[in-house]
């Protein structure tokens, strides 16, 4: 009688804990941001606000500052499932669907809001139809996105214009849409990884790179980098992707509860990042550095001028993309 209910009791726990393991799940998230930017803080709150969510069935282990490889390698490894979910811009997806890079492109968002009404996996048609492409084409899914703020151009001399960068190194992350985008700008296109970038300036490969100001701040570019243009050229926004596969694996309220996480959490993105400038620009004087603007001197219009035709010309593709992304309200 002993023995038949010990029997009972096992079978039964072993049942408990199969059903348990079938509803959870253990997501590995990649992403090369470095610590301090938001990014990286971006990450690490989704990953315990999704196993907060999800009673714990949910868990995220966060892999930054390119612990899993480098861009490609990051991408690679969510098609495949060896990673489960990572971010980056959305031009690291063009290596799938190509068009991708649109999101991407320089001087198509009036503002933060805007990126992310027009970057919605819910929401916006330019992306659901470039979904479907990238589900079917490569395994992998757009399930939200991450606001970084503007990106802007650092460099060890003044610019104001195009002309000051004529024939100069600058770093290009290594995606076709920044090579043309700084070819545009007038400089020479030097492919460099991020976990490489404050190397190269300090060598001398590049004597300049564009990015958000949190990223500047955190990589410490004051140390080789004596000024900011604040072109604000691109909206910077990270797409959230993950493996089709371990996505199907989870339930649709698990899915809907993972989307909701990450969708509050790109609305706090931007507010920390519309936050955050003053502070940084203020913070990135006070260590030297020297800001250019249109109340100073920085001519936008010649940046527009010289970076749009490039990027028409080498992505006429886009055309009908962008023209879905200005129609965003």
């Amino acid at each position: 009688m002993f023995i038949n209910s010990t029997r009972q009791f096992v079978t039964a726990a072993a049942i408990g804990l199969f059903a348990a393991q079938a509803h959870a799940a253990d997501l590995r998230y990649a992403h090369v941001g470095s610590e301090g930017d938001f990014q990286t803080r971006f990450a690490a709150e989704a990953a315990a606000e999704i196993g907060t969510a999800t009673d714990g069935e949910v868990t995220v282990q966060v892999f930054p500052s390119s612990q899993l490889g480098n861009v490609a390698e990051m991408v690679d490894g969510v098609k495949l499932g060896s990673i489960h979910m990572g971010h980056h811009d959305f031009a690291s997806l063009a290596r799938i669907v190509p068009e991708i890079a649109v999101f991407n492109a320089p001087f198509i968002y009036r503002d933060g809001a805007h990126a992310l009404a027009a970057t919605n996996p819910a929401s916006s048609p330019a992306l659901q139809a470039l979904n479907e492409r990238l589900i079917e084409e490569g395994g992998v899914r757009v399930i939200g996105r991450i606001y970084r703020g503007a990106r802007h151009i650092s460099s060890n001399f003044e610019i104001k214009s195009p002309t000051d960068m004529a024939g100069k190194p600058f770093r290009a992350v290594p995606l076709d849409l920044w090579i043309s985008m700084i070819k545009g700008m007038g400089a020479t296109p030097t492919p460099v990884e991020v976990a490489e970038l404050p190397t190269a300036l300090m060598t001398g490969l590049v004597v300049g790179q564009e990015n958000p100001l949190t990223m500047i701040t955190a990589n410490n570019l004051h140390e080789v980098q004596s000024h900011v243009a604040m072109t604000g050229h691109m909206q910077s926004v990270l797409a959230i992707f993950v493996n089709e596969k371990a996505w199907q694996k989870l339930p649709e309220d698990q899915q809907a509860t993972i989307v909701k996480v990450l969708d509050d959490k790109a609305q706090q993105s931007l507010q920390w990042a519309q936050e955050s400038e003053a502070t940084l620009i203020a913070e990135l004087e006070g260590k030297g550095m020297t800001f250019a603007t249109e109340e100073n001197g920085l001519d936008m219009d010649a940046f527009r001028n010289s970076v749009l035709p490039q990027i028409k010309t080498d992505f006429p593709e886009y055309e009908d993309y962008i023209a879905q992304i200005l129609a965003v309200k």
